[in-house]
Formats: C-alpha cells, sequence, structure tokens
C-alpha cells in the first residue's frame, strides 16, 4: 500500500494526505488520512473517510454523512491513536508538506 493518497475535494482542489492507517469499527473500514499541506499543519486536521477496495484492488473513499456512524469511527480511531505511539508514527519533519 502506498503512503499517500489524493483527495479530489468538491471545489475541485487536489489534496495529498499521508494514510495514517486502515482501521475497522462495526464491521466497517475505515481510513485516517492527514493532509500534506501546510495549510492543515497547524490544525492537524484528520480526515476520516469509509474505505473499501474495487475489484481492481484500488481504493474507493466514501464520505460518512451519518453523525452516529462518524463518531463511531472517530472513537475507534482514538483508541487507535491511543495504543500507538502518534508522534513516532508520524514525524511532520518526515513528510513532505507542500507550500
Amino acid at each position: 500500500m502506498e503512503d499517500t493518497i489524493t483527495l479530489y475535494l468538491d471545489n475541485g482542489q487536489e489534496l495529498e494526505c499521508h494514510i495514517l492507517t486502515i482501521f475497522e469499527a462495526g464491521g466497517q473500514d475505515y481510513i485516517a488520512l492527514l493532509p500534506l499541506d501546510k495549510s492543515y499543519e497547524e490544525s492537524g486536521e484528520i480526515f476520516i473517510y469509509r474505505y473499501e477496495e474495487d475489484e481492481n484492488g484500488e481504493p474507493v473513499l466514501d464520505n460518512i454523512a451519518d453523525d452516529e456512524e462518524y463518531e463511531l469511527a472517530d472513537e475507534a480511531f482514538d483508541e487507535w491513536l491511543d495504543s500507538n505511539e502518534y508522534d513516532e508514527l508520524v514525524d511532520a519533519e518526515e513528510l513532505d508538506f507542500n507550500d
């Protein structure tokens, strides 16, 4: 699996993201992404999407529209973070943040 993925936002912007992890919650797979754009660097914002792979093994991401589902995924990601040392997992100096 690649370490990065490109998101295509609704406004037409492309956003390169570091893949933090793919994890399971409530029988569904999710993906946690860290944007590599400097405008997101200070906020520390993480994007969480539903994750599947198509018949060719290509990633398929889907927005989480339901608040309860998002809370379930967010809690599972928080537990994953707690079980890993975030600072060791993603060292911002090693990531290639774009200008």
